[in-house]
């Protein structure tokens, strides 16, 4: 796993896109700060920009840097929650423009999975991660149902956890507004 956070850090950092697990699906990531990165990840997809793409973090304290109100109840989301958890939230910061959505928000995802926890971490910015398929095809469960198109249209291939068969859950998604008004978008 080691060299596979290296070199995936080394794309990341040089804009570029990654092929990846995650604690839901395989995803397709960059730099989420990076315009010309996430451009690129809605080429690959061919998916229009006008339809956002969430973004990981490893842990909730650096929420506040892309979010400019957190409700509080976000935090006991986050804490509480028994699987992965997506909370859309209003009023992103200092991410790519063409990542939000169009009224400004963008979801967030805190994950607790391994590799791409330690990615995060490391690379100390967000990630994006949009399921690893082609806009309009079925998403990938595992590692070996990744399109060939995709694979071949990204710069890194993580080799961590690509023997994995399991079929994982998709994560839960929530808007939370400011106000801490809580709408469900998928259990």
């Amino acid at each position: 796993m080691h060299e596979d956070l290296k070199q995936a850090l080394e794309v990341l950092r040089n804009g570029g896109i990654i092929l990846y697990p995650t604690d839901t699906i395989w995803g397709v990531g960059c730099d989420a700060t990076n315009a010309d990165a996430v451009k690129r990840i809605y080429e690959l997809k061919q998916r229009a920009d006008s339809k956002s793409m969430l973004v990981l973090l490893d842990n909730t304290a650096k929420l506040g840097g892309y979010v400019n109100d957190i409700p509080e109840v976000a935090y006991d989301m986050a804490e509480l929650t028994t699987k992965p958890l997506t909370i859309i939230y209003d009023d992103a910061k200092n991410l790519a423009s063409n990542l939000l959505a169009e009224d400004g928000s963008v979801g967030i995802r805190i994950t607790e999975e391994t590799f791409s926890q330690q990615l995060c971490a490391r690379f100390k910015k967000p990630i994006v991660s949009t399921s690893a398929n082609i806009s309009g095809e079925p998403s990938p469960q595992n590692f070996r149902e990744v399109s060939d198109a995709v694979k071949e249209g990204v710069d890194y291939i993580v080799n961590f956890r690509q023997e994995e068969t399991k079929n994982p859950a998709p994560s839960s998604i929530i808007k939370l507004a400011r106000d801490g008004q809580v709408t469900i978008i998928r259990e």
